[in-house]
């Protein structure tokens, strides 16, 4: 699972978490491969996570690509009270550290260049 993970993703996770929730090995794989996927686990368990992080793993790969688009990649249902939380802690807080990733490693390979 962990191979399928965009390198600065990868980095990230590695900073941030010791392993992979249950519910995050038992779906990312599906998610990666566009499987639709319903993960029910209770509350703090990794769910919101397990949803974007191949989502934000694929979106980076078609960023580093200058593929990306400006289009819907992908839908996430999650009950409204827990929805803000969810977003800044799992969405915007990985988005922040993987794009500062990206730039010290951008920044160094130019460097090098």
């Amino acid at each position: 699972m962990y191979k399928i993970l965009h390198p600065w993703v990868k980095e990230w996770f590695d900073n941030e978490f010791e392993d992979f929730t249950p519910s995050q090995k038992q779906a990312i794989v599906d998610i990666h491969k566009r499987n639709n996927v319903l993960v029910s686990s209770p509350t703090g368990s990794g769910k919101t996570l397990t949803a974007f992080l191949s989502v934000i793993s694929e979106l980076t790969s078609l960023a580093e690509k200058k593929e990306l688009e400006d289009k819907v990649y992908c839908i996430y249902i999650s009950p409204l009270k827990a929805l803000d939380n969810d977003i800044e802690k799992n969405l915007e807080e990985p988005l922040k550290k993987i794009e500062e990733i990206a730039i010290k490693k951008w920044s160094n390979l130019q460097k090098n260049s």
